[in-house]
């Protein structure tokens, strides 16, 4: 539909405005007489708007017998009164009389329908102590003289609103209306702007307290327009007249017109209501969007970090205590528009992050061929004077030397920091978070390994190109995060907080846990491989308490056979654990990892064999996924026993085959090479404390030769048929009848300690 009216105002004075309709409630003395123009001029259709727009009004309106009535006229080649004033005394049954009001048709003879007032008055009104109010819905397009009735009703003290309705003709509406004409002539098709701006004409003079407290009236430009018929000449063509001679024919050139329909505009001023709205007083914090929920409430649209809290607080944090270090590629590579890009994200994450209270220390660095640390560790004061030394930062341009910038913060990038003001305190851990957009010109492989030698934890944020080259940086896949476009970037600020703070989880250090490795050791993996796959176990078995009350490890290969190197309970040390894994003989032949999981079953998860029961249990699978099609059934039945599987893949697998032997894609880690091992390694560990699985103490069972398990009271028992013991792992020598022993208090000393180590489940 075509806007025959427009206020010229901002979106948030349209809303306002529209608001404000809503608040606005009239219950004085007032005689209200809609005349609805029922001409086919109109047309049904805009007959019936004009009835939406009556209804309206009267959701505004007090409808009592001592407040205000309603009554309604309608209008065409003659007037007929549809229900005096005194017909209906509630607003809901006005209502329901004027959505029955059946369209006429007929020509417009609005000055009739003025005269029938003015011979009849107010149908059903009261004496004229009673302000009366003339509402015309019209399209003003009159076939008959009205200027001199609608003067004569309006001396006679009648208040005339003009309102249009489909393209009406504004200068006749202004001959219906009242002075000043711009606060009585209205457009009933914008019913919230029409029915603000007759309350506002209203509330100026004190008819009805028509506006709530705070609200006022305000002038605002607008534009009406009219839709005109114009005859236009479009050319001319030879034509020929007679003349007085005889026989005598004169010829010229003649025009010919066209018609078309244009809008001709009419400026105006328009008085609306403007009432204050929550809004106003810019609730929400941090750049949010503050967005009207009806009349009185409102919710904030917040920029990311600072969402879930009301106005847009922040809802991150830095609750960990690290040394934080950005590190900000400045090359050329990166280019001004990437540098620029990174250190807005910077400055939101810092916002959203870092307060005083945090107990958090933040560095600064930016590098291309160069690095510059123009924020050192710990030396801002508060926010605000972080914010002003990153708004110093500028681009420089130059090689991407990655590899150089890591070093670099390595050996110079974290100072002597104190801790809390103390001089003699350990360090918190050392995070590096590397910002960049562009491949490095150097080799990054080696001082990436220097620096998380020397205890930085690193984080590596780019484009999803670099992925490869940051996971190689990091040394862990889980450390890396990528982004698509700018704007995915600052959706990524949650995630940084995450992966800076999980950093300080101490792995499994005090989770009791019963871990077994399952190696293949058969001859597609080889003797070089194997001896990797060896260093491999060495390096994350470090990660550990070895303690018989914390963790126990096993060592499973298979090849040509299955071989159990070493059990759970046979090294209660780090270092002759480490010692036997060096040991661990190479198998050759062809392996099947579905026997080597049977064997870890029956012959290495036993409590006869050193596993704990009401202890996490877990076994890790190495292999190449040859050997693997037999093993799906075995790996399901450990897991409905309550011990983890776990599977590394190393090169080109078939993952398909390995994800069901893994039953998750958590369960699965997929390593390109031998030579990458090493560094899949803290996220080994971090799946590994992941992957907990509810306790049973009765699984697997801890009752020997057919005893059965029975869970009571937190412990279990064992229930024996020709053996007795604890486990029924005593044959009994005599003719005594068996009995079932009592609770054991071994298991449930050993539930109370991995509840108490946070290994309750796994």
């Amino acid at each position: 539909s075509l806007t025959v009216q427009e206020l010229h105002a901002n979106q948030e004075t349209i809303v306002k405005i529209s608001s404000a309709s809503q608040l606005m409630q009239c219950s004085a003395a007032l005689d209200v007489l809609f005349a609805l123009d029922g001409s086919h001029s109109i047309g049904k259709g805009s007959f019936e708007r004009s009835k939406y727009f009556a209804i309206k009004m009267c959701d505004a309106l007090a409808i009592y017998p001592d407040r205000v009535r309603v009554g309604v006229l309608q209008f065409s080649s003659v007037p007929q009164l549809e229900f005096p004033l005194d017909s209906f005394f509630t607003r809901e049954e006005v209502k329901e009389k004027i959505k029955k009001i059946v369209f006429k048709g007929g020509s417009t003879e609005t000055g009739l329908a003025l005269k029938y007032l003015l011979h009849k008055g107010f149908p059903g009104g009261r004496n004229s102590s009673v302000p009366q109010l003339l509402i015309i819905v019209t399209d003003g397009k009159s076939q008959g003289n009205i200027d001199l009735p609608a003067n004569q009703l309006k001396e006679r003290g009648v208040m005339v609103f003009a309102v249009g309705v489909r393209f009406p003709r504004w200068t006749e509406l202004h001959t219906l209306a009242s002075e000043p004409k711009d606060q009585y002539v209205l457009f009933a098709e914008h019913v919230d702007d029409a029915t603000n701006g007759l309350y506002s004409t209203l509330s100026s003079l004190a008819i009805c307290n028509a506006t709530a407290p705070g609200c006022r009236v305000e002038p605002h430009l607008c534009e009406r327009k009219t839709l005109e018929t114009i005859r236009e000449v479009t050319g001319s063509s030879m034509c020929w007249r007679g003349s007085k001679k005889t026989k005598a024919v004169f010829s010229s050139l003649c025009p010919f017109y066209s018609w078309k329909k244009v809008f001709i505009t009419h400026p105006a001023t328009c008085y609306r209501t403007v009432c204050p709205d929550p809004c106003d007083s810019q609730p929400c914090q941090n750049g949010g969007t503050c967005v009207l929920e009806g009349l009185d409430k409102y919710h904030c649209l917040c920029p990311i970090g600072f969402g879930g809290e009301a106005n847009c607080a922040p809802t991150l944090s830095l609750e960990c205590t690290v040394n934080l270090l950005f590190l900000l590629d400045s090359s050329s590579g990166t280019t001004l528009e990437g540098f620029l890009q990174a250190k807005a994200f910077l400055k939101r994450f810092v916002q959203a992050v870092v307060s005083m209270d945090s107990p958090t220390n933040v560095a600064v660095a930016q590098y291309s061929k160069e690095v510059e640390i123009p924020v050192q560790m710990g030396e801002y004061q508060d926010v605000p004077s972080l914010m002003k030394s990153l708004d110093r930062m500028h681009f420089t341009g130059g090689p991407t030397l990655t590899g150089r910038a890591l070093e670099h913060v390595a050996n110079h990038g974290f100072g002597d920091i104190l801790s809390f003001g103390e001089t003699h305190v350990s360090q918190p851990p050392q995070v590096v978070v590397l910002l960049t957009d562009s491949r490095s010109q150097d080799l990054v492989a080696g001082p990436a390994r220097y620096a998380r030698d020397r205890g930085l934890f690193l984080i590596g944020v780019g484009g999803e190109f670099l992925r490869a080259e940051l996971e190689e940086i990091t040394g862990n896949p889980k450390q890396v995060i990528t982004y698509s476009n700018p704007q995915d970037l600052f959706n990524k600020i949650p995630e940084l907080q995450k992966r800076i703070c999980s950093l300080q989880r101490p792995g499994c250090q005090s989770q009791s846990l019963d871990l077994v490795f399952l190696l293949d050791a058969s001859a597609t993996v080889g003797q070089e491989n194997f001896t990797k796959l060896q260093s491999f176990v060495r390096g994350s078995s470090l990660q550990f308490n070895i303690n018989r009350d914390v963790t126990q490890i096993g060592l499973v290969v298979y090849g040509s056979r299955v071989q159990t190197t070493f059990a759970l309970d046979t090294h209660p040390t780090s270092s002759s654990l480490l010692q036997a894994i060096s040991q661990a003989p190479y198998m050759d032949g062809a392996g099947s990892t579905g026997s080597a999981l049977l064997h870890v079953y029956e012959e290495v998860m036993t409590v006869q064999k050193g596993a704990r029961p009401g202890v996490s249990k877990a076994v890790v699978v190495i292999t190449e996924g040859t050997g693997t099609e037999d093993a799906v059934v075995p790996a399901q039945k450990l897991r409905n026993n309550g011990i983890s599987v776990l599977v590394i893949a190393v090169g080109p697998v078939l993952k398909e085959t390995l994800l069901r032997l893994a039953g998750s894609p958590d369960f699965l880690i997929h390593v390109a090479s031998y030579e990458d091992l090493e560094n899949y390694q803290d996220l080994f560990i971090e799946r590994i404390c992941e992957a907990k699985r509810p306790v049973n103490l009765c699984k697997p069972s801890p009752c020997m030769n057919d005893g059965i398990c029975i869970l009571q009271n937190g412990s279990y028992r064992c229930e024996c048929r020709g053996w007795e013991g604890p486990h029924c792992e005593n044959r009994i020598l005599r003719g005594d009848s068996p009995r079932p022993h009592g609770l054991h208090q071994y298991s449930s000393n050993w539930q109370q300690r991995t509840t108490a180590c946070g290994g309750s489940s796994m």
